[in-house]
């Protein structure tokens, strides 16, 4: 992947930046970056702080525009392309490859989906994302129209979305809902993440048992609600965190020692199907991606039969 062409991250400075230096304030809140990292980032012109060079000890007032302008760098090499599984007037909808992230974001600004598909279709706005890790079914609307159709049927519930996913040990039962709450939580890199919290905002899954393995268990998940990381933190918080997940652990919570990155991959989640009416015609509209090997069934000495 060659060079990208830098990104300038504006933020306007809410409460709980006012009253800290803008050193400080970047060193707490961007922790993928060293105190002494941000120091140099800031001595060398790449902060401003209401369009003048910031300094590292100007304390932060509310409201005033923070701008880091990173310099280009080197992007992680990702697969180059998407397969198209419908098109019309109104969407397009594709297949994302795993290791392709869906938009900017975690060290990505070129290599998305996003960009690829912008090539072909300019005016392509995501619906939904996937996580760099997850393959799958990924719609986009071509309009503000069904832009808008799609995010109020998206809100009414009126869209089925159902994922194939590869849990850690053998499931004793055979369907469950899970509601536990997601919400932010202490990360050591990160400040925060998205898990299981008591505090968080409202999530349902239903998961449903499709094959039992020696050490770990396949399942089909329909999603109600769609917050971000829901059937990671949803399966580990049942008991069974996704096979080579290295952020969440039992109980869906980060793993108490090290806990990995939301983009670090190694486990298999696979959006399979995704139905909703047409937001022109009204008709129904099903999109399917195949799930890659390690999601199909083996049916061999399975102990639970695929109930659909």
């Amino acid at each position: 992947m060659p060079l990208n062409g830098g990104c300038s991250y504006r933020e306007v400075v809410g409460p709980a930046a006012a009253g800290q230096s803008v050193l400080a304030y970047l060193a707490n809140s961007r922790r993928h970056s060293s105190i002494e990292q941000w120091r140099q980032r800031v001595l060398q012109g790449e902060v401003e702080l209401d369009g003048a060079r910031a300094e590292p000890t100007k304390l932060l007032r509310l409201g005033q525009l923070l701008v880091w302008h990173r310099p280009p760098w080197m992007e992680e090499e990702v697969p180059g392309s998407y397969s198209l599984i419908f098109e019309d007037d109104a969407v397009v909808a594709v297949i994302k490859p795993r290791g392709l992230p869906t938009m900017p974001g975690g060290g990505f600004l070129q290599g998305t989906l996003l960009t690829l598909l912008r090539a072909h279709y300019p005016e392509a706005s995501p619906m939904h994302r996937l996580g760099r890790e997850t393959s799958g079914v990924l719609l986009f609307a071509r309009t503000q129209q069904s832009a808008a159709s799609v995010a109020m049927a998206w809100r009414s519930h009126e869209v089925v979305k159902q994922y194939r996913a590869l849990g850690s040990g053998v499931a004793t039962w055979e369907t469950l809902d899970i509601t536990a709450r997601i919400g932010p939580v202490p990360h050591p890199v990160l400040g925060t993440i998205h898990a299981a919290s008591d505090k968080g905002k409202t999530a349902h899954s239903v998961a449903q048992v499709m094959e039992r393995r020696a050490q770990s268990t396949l399942f089909r998940v329909n999603i109600t609600t769609g917050r971000p990381h829901q059937i990671r933190i949803h399966l580990a918080f049942a008991g069974h965190p996704l096979v080579g997940d290295p952020l969440y652990a039992a109980g869906g919570l980060p793993l108490p020692l090290e806990p990995g990155l939301p983009g670090d991959g190694g486990y298999f989640l696979h959006a399979e199907r995704l139905v909703l009416a047409h937001p022109v015609t009204g008709r129904p509209l099903e999109l399917f991606a195949p799930p890659p090997p390690e999601l199909e069934l083996n049916r061999v000495n399975t102990t639970a039969a695929n109930r659909q």
